[in-house]
Parts: C-alpha cells; sequence; structure tokens
C-alpha cells in the first residue's frame, strides 16, 4: 500500500509540472522571431505610435537629385554670329537726321539682303578710349589739343567712361577706366612733349583696352599728327585689329594739310583710312574755332547714332571678309541722306554655351 501511494504522488507532481507548462507555451510563441515585439517594430514620430493606416500606403517617391551642379543647368545657344554696328545718318547740311525706324534701312552682306533682328537708337552711353599724342612733334599744339579734349569731354553722355593712353617713344596707359573726364584732364596736366612717336602702338592697345569697358558702345579718340617712327607694331597690324573689332575711331589731326609737307600730308592719309574703315572719321581743323566745331560734332555724333544687327544667312564660318553694304529708304519730304558705317567685318565661328 505504501508504495502504491507514493507513485500517486509522484503522477500528481508531474501533472501540476505538466500544466504549467502548458499555460506557459503562448507567451514563448508570442514572443518568436516570426512575430516582432509591437514596440520594437512601430515606427514612431514625435513619440507618438503611427496609425496602421499610414504606415500600409506606399511611400512618395524619392525626390531624384542631379549628380552635379552642371547637370542641373538648362543649356542654351548663344548665337555669336550675330553683326552688330553703328550707323551715323547725315542731311545735305551735315545735320544728324534722328527718328528713323529699321524699315527705313536696308543691310547686305556681301549683296546679299539681310533681315534686321536688333535695332537701337537710343541715347546711349559709350566706353571711349583717348589716345593722346605727347611727342616732340606735338611741341605747340598741346594747348590746342587739351582744349579740344575738354571740349569733347563737356559734350559727352553722362554715363560715358573714359581711360587715357599717352605716347612718345612708348605707349602705355596712363589712366584706367573712370567716369569723371577731369581725371583724364589731370594725368594730362604736366605732360612734356618729347621724344619720338609709337602711334600704331598705342592705337593697339587702345583697341584692346575698350573691348573691355562695360558698355555696348565703343569708340576711340585719337588726337595726333598721324606720323609714327617708333611703333613695334605695323600699320598693316593696326589695320587688321582694327577690322576684327568692333570699335569706332575718330581723329583730330593737329597738322597743316596746307603746309604742302610730306609728314603732314602722309599723316592726314593715315587716318583718314584707319577712321574710315571703322565708320568714325577723321577731322583736320586749322584753327581754334574749326578745333571746338569738330570737337564738338564727335561727342555729338557718338549720342545720335542708330545700332543695327543681323544674323548673316550665309553661316558658313570661314573667317574670311565680308562687306557690309547699308541703304537707306529717306520717308517722303526729306532730301537724300548720307549713311557713315563700318566697311565689313570678319566672320566669327558660332559657339554655344551653358
Amino acid at each position: 500500500m505504501k508504495t502504491q501511494s507514493t507513485t500517486l504522488k509522484s503522477l500528481a507532481l508531474w501533472s501540476v509540472i505538466l500544466s504549467l507548462t502548458l499555460a506557459l507555451l503562448p507567451t514563448t510563441l508570442a514572443q518568436s522571431p516570426q512575430e516582432p515585439n509591437k514596440d520594437q517594430s512601430e515606427p514612431k514620430q514625435n513619440n507618438r505610435t503611427i496609425p496602421e493606416t499610414i504606415l500600409s500606403e506606399p511611400p512618395p517617391p524619392p525626390v531624384e537629385t542631379p549628380q552635379n551642379d552642371k547637370d542641373s543647368i538648362p543649356t542654351f545657344k548663344l548665337n555669336t554670329n550675330l553683326v552688330t554696328f553703328n550707323i551715323t545718318v547725315t542731311d545735305p547740311y551735315g545735320r544728324y537726321v534722328t527718328g528713323l525706324s529699321k524699315d527705313h534701312f536696308e543691310v547686305f552682306d556681301d549683296k546679299v539682303p539681310q533681315k534686321i533682328e536688333f535695332f537701337n537708337d537710343d541715347d546711349a552711353p559709350t566706353s571711349v578710349g583717348i589716345i593722346f599724342d605727347v611727342s616732340g612733334s606735338m611741341k605747340g599744339r598741346l594747348t590746342r589739343s587739351f582744349e579740344a579734349l575738354n571740349k569733347f569731354c563737356d559734350t559727352s553722355h553722362q554715363l560715358d567712361e573714359y581711360f587715357l593712353v599717352t605716347f612718345n617713344n612708348n605707349a602705355k596707359l596712363a589712366h584706367d577706366f573712370t567716369g569723371d573726364s577731369r581725371n583724364i584732364m589731370g594725368s594730362l596736366s604736366l605732360v612734356d612733349p618729347k621724344g619720338q612717336t609709337a602711334l600704331y602702338d598705342a592705337a593697339y592697345i587702345g583697341v584692346e583696352k575698350v573691348r573691355t569697358g562695360r558698355h555696348t558702345r565703343k569708340a576711340l579718340l585719337l588726337i595726333s599728327d598721324g606720323q609714327d617712327n617708333n611703333s613695334r607694331y605695323s600699320l598693316k597690324e593696326l589695320r587688321q585689329l582694327l577690322k576684327e573689332s568692333d570699335v569706332q575711331l575718330y581723329a583730330i589731326g593737329i597738322t597743316n594739310v596746307f603746309s604742302g609737307r610730306d609728314l603732314d600730308i602722309e599723316g592726314q592719309v593715315i587716318l583718314e583710312e584707319l577712321t574710315r574703315l571703322t565708320g568714325g572719321r577723321a577731322f583736320f581743323p586749322n584753327n581754334d574755332a574749326e578745333l571746338t566745331e569738330v570737337i564738338t560734332r564727335i561727342g555729338l555724333e557718338l549720342r545720335h547714332q542708330y545700332s543695327i544687327g543681323y544674323e548673316p544667312t550665309n553661316t558658313k564660318t570661314d573667317k574670311r571678309w565680308h562687306k557690309i553694304q547699308v541703304k537707306i529708304k529717306a520717308p517722303k519730304g526729306m532730301p537724300s541722306l548720307s549713311i557713315r558705317t563700318r566697311e565689313g567685318y570678319f566672320s566669327q565661328m558660332s559657339s554655344e554655351t551653358k
């Protein structure tokens, strides 16, 4: 009987152990790896649990970020084939004619008609380079030259900018761009004329410098007797540079054209050739009254010009010289009008820019 009682006690103990084991089994399965802990799987925002309905929605498409800045900038074509130039229109009395429209002009490129794409007749400011001869040949002429330059600045646009190149044995930039013409006059106040004449070098420096001006219109005013005897650049090289540059050259020849001297005659011919090439003009005043008149005329001319631009129909980039011809259809009731502009241009390569 004792053995039977012991066996029953053992069975009862195992029964209790089995019941406890079965009671703990669901909790163990709930924490199995197949179903992650809820506290660890639910993302939170601002310490608040995000509803399951939001988590079930598909995420928004990712925003594409360009790999570099270059890919994010649109590409534009920059048409460098646009040819622009200035035109001076005068009546039979030499007076400047304003108020015309682009319909009054016809443009030809190597005799081929062109469509005017750009037209402007505003009184726009100009970047002006003053090229002043301080060589020995200008002795006795400097006072007249100072007065001429001062008068020119008085008649210029109030927003014009100036720089000064002086030359005798050598050419140099005597004063950089300034909006105050008094700075230019101050740089010339202590000039002592001496030495030889490097006119071509000075004009070459002037062309290169005026290209960096901030205004679209660019001009050079050369005050000299037109003689050159000390330049490294030749007349041919200067002529070629002027052909390639959209710069108008004006000259005041401080010479005596009636002297009969070969140097005076040669200087006049050179100045006339260079200015005509650019659409500018050379003047040779004989006295103070004429000097005042012509310098005022140059200042006014720069303020009463038409700017015209066109894209050549011949897009062949052969970099050759193109002849420009402009015809004017005068309005009814007006007399015959005269035109002065640059003779032509060298074609350039078109390009793309970002």
